[in-house]
């Protein structure tokens, strides 16, 4: 019965899902797991290959390949489907092709009488995060992105492997569109509570022009890892597994989701990475950074750059 265990549904085993349904196993993250793709013996594959493990596993999970009917009790639906990002492509390429096959996985799951919370991994993540929120008809604060998560990890790990800490003591956030027009929050950026240009100020060791070179490699490294792997996946499925476990635990957790601001950072009608605290509801509430003169006009940009793509698909609607 719904309520007395939590229930996850995947929607696509490509590389990110079959990764995120193999850290959850991992983690001790819900009961049930729900694998729906089109490549039905694929993904009944994962299932098998999942289920041989459960000895190995923290906690029994129920894992089955399924169908939408399932999301009719499922407290989390995550959307990994879609088409992969080529090499030479950007993220906001991808929008056309998997905004229309969005459409029709969002029909299919709400068709069911699906009542939890949307969580959205495919790129161009913000844009399809908007679309899935327009197509499911559910309150913003039910439908959430990947955002920066994964770019503000990358953005944590070189910052701890530059000052030689535990990256998990590094707090700094990239906002922004999750792609070429992200930016790092320099201003609000710490390791153990102490500013990052105080501490660099504080010796010759430290380069400021070199944060500059972390961020370029934080905003290119999909590209790089693309370049040599063809995909990117295991970053990014941690991260996923972070969102559900801040959701299905109910931890009011703030980490850099795509959300909708509705007013906030002064602007409107649009998901964007930014950080906000995270719960069994979904999105509490969007954290409005104050941001120096130079971070503004950056996330002024980003915001202009998505609404520009986002715009003509739509306006009219």
């Amino acid at each position: 019965m719904k309520g007395k265990v939590n229930r996850v549904v995947l929607v696509g085993t490509g590389f990110v899902g079959s990764s995120y349904a193999f850290a959850m196993l991992n983690q001790r993250v819900t009961e049930e797991l729900v694998l729906v793709d089109l490549n039905k013996e694929k993904s009944e594959g994962d299932a098998m290959d999942l289920n041989h493990g459960m000895p190995f596993a923290p906690s029994p999970t129920k894992i089955w390949f399924g169908s939408y009917a399932d999301c009719k009790d499922a407290d989390l639906v995550v959307l990994c489907a879609g088409a992969n990002q080529k090499p030479g492509e950007t993220r906001l390429d991808l929008v056309e092709k998997n905004t229309r096959i969005f459409k029709g996985i969002v029909e299919q799951v709400m068709g069911s009488g699906f009542d939890g919370i949307f969580l959205v991994a495919t790129n161009p993540v913000d844009i399809l995060t908007y679309a899935v929120w327009k197509f499911s008809g559910l309150p913003k604060e039910r439908v959430i992105g990947s955002g920066t998560i994964l770019d503000t990890a990358r953005l944590r790990f070189l910052l701890g492997d530059y000052f030689n800490v535990d990256t998990r003591n590094v707090h700094a956030y990239i906002i922004g569109e999750h792609g070429d027009t992200e930016l790092p929050v320099w201003s609000h950026a710490d390791i153990g509570g102490k500013p990052i240009l105080d501490i660099m100020a504080e010796k010759d060791e430290y380069k400021v022009e070199d944060l500059q070179g972390i961020f370029t490699n934080v905003r290119d490294a999909a590209y790089h890892i693309i370049q040599r792997k063809g995909a990117t996946y295991y970053g990014i499925a941690m991260g996923l597994v972070r969102l559900t476990k801040a959701i299905l635990h109910n931890e009011n957790s703030i980490l850099t989701v795509s959300a909708y601001l509705d007013g906030e950072y002064g602007q409107s009608d649009i998901y964007i990475g930014v950080p906000a605290i995270v719960n069994r509801d979904g999105i509490r509430e969007v954290l409005e950074l104050i941001l120096n003169e130079s971070e503004q006009k950056q996330f002024a940009h980003s915001v202009d750059v998505l609404k520009e793509i986002k715009d003509p698909f739509f306006n009219g609607q």
